[in-house]
């Protein structure tokens, strides 16, 4: 058995992909860790259908039954919501577990790009990556993301890392490992809720055809993916120290309840969306959906090259 043969491609994505017409993949964690039901549910509709809007087909990924889906149902996306914190959250290392108990999970960004590629998508779109965490001096608490950015050559939309992280060391790791960092229309690397983190990029594009030259080069020149990032859209982000020190007693609150590996980003996600009244997961919510629209509009610059 090979991974090509659990994975299972929509009868829609399969076709567009033969085509050679716009895919844009998408990762199921929002749905089944990120939000609460029905609020994932109707943001995991929202992002397809923004995908939709913008001339691409949409390939949300899961696992489901054992298999590596590309392109989920209606009922399967609801299944998957329904089963909101009670599925598997798999990143890479995760899926083979999964896959032999013919089981269900919702795929983090790095089992999201390992499929992508599987399937030969080139883009996908996701919230923020993850990335180092605060602490990880002591506790070497660093993302597969980073790593599956380093060695798998999908572009990834996002709006910057989650602001619970170290982004500072989260840019040095990715310098450290070959990941290009291209800022779509900005100079600094956005910080998730908040439009810029203050640490400057290197590379910035303001053309969807220059910036799909650029998506289909380094998958080219390779080994790893390159990392777009896209600033939450200005009405809805939120201020930057106001975040910063919500962040900081989430952070906190998590440490003396000794939360750890991967129930820390759930938690403090869940904990900000709380102490800002709900402002965060607005937020959230907005730069998710940005970022599946810029991957769209790039995918179709993608099928004209």
């Amino acid at each position: 058995m090979t991974a090509n043969s659990l994975l299972e491609v929509s009868a829609e994505v399969a076709e567009a992909l033969a085509g050679h017409k716009p895919v844009v993949a998408l990762e199921s964690t929002i749905i089944t860790h990120g939000m609460p039901f029905p609020t994932n549910l109707e943001t995991a509709l929202m992002l397809e259908n923004a995908v939709r809007n913008q001339g691409a087909t949409p390939a949300t990924i899961a696992v489901l039954n054992g298999r590596f889906k590309v392109g989920l149902t209606r009922d399967e996306v609801e299944r998957l919501a329904r089963l909101s914190g009670g599925v598997v959250k798999a990143s890479r290392r995760d899926l083979a577990a999964v896959a032999a108990r013919h089981g269900a999970a919702g795929t983090t960004v790095a089992a999201t790009m390992y499929v992508a590629d599987l399937a030969g998508i080139e883009i996908f779109a996701t919230g923020g990556i993850g990335g180092v965490h605060r602490g990880a001096e002591e506790t070497f608490d660093i993302s597969a993301d980073l790593v599956e950015l380093s060695r798998t050559r999908v572009a990834v939309v996002c709006a910057g890392a989650k602001s619970i992280l170290d982004i500072d060391k989260t840019l040095e790791y990715l310098e450290s490992h070959g990941v290009a960092v291209c800022g779509f229309r900005c100079d600094e690397f956005p910080a998730f809720y908040a439009r810029s983190s203050g640490f400057r990029l290197e590379h910035r594009c303001d053309g969807l055809h220059d910036l799909a030259r650029i998506v289909r080069l380094q998958r080219e020149i390779g080994p790893g993916g390159l990392l777009i990032a896209n600033p939450i859209p200005e009405e809805k982000a939120l201020d930057a120290e106001a975040i910063e020190a919500r962040i900081a007693e989430a952070v906190a609150e998590a440490k003396a309840k000794g939360v750890a590996k991967k129930e820390v980003t759930p938690f403090l996600l869940g904990r900000v969306v709380e102490l800002t009244g709900g402002r965060s997961l607005e937020a959230n919510m907005a730069l998710v959906e940005n970022n599946a629209m810029l991957a769209a509009q790039v995918a179709v610059e993608l099928s004209r090259l």
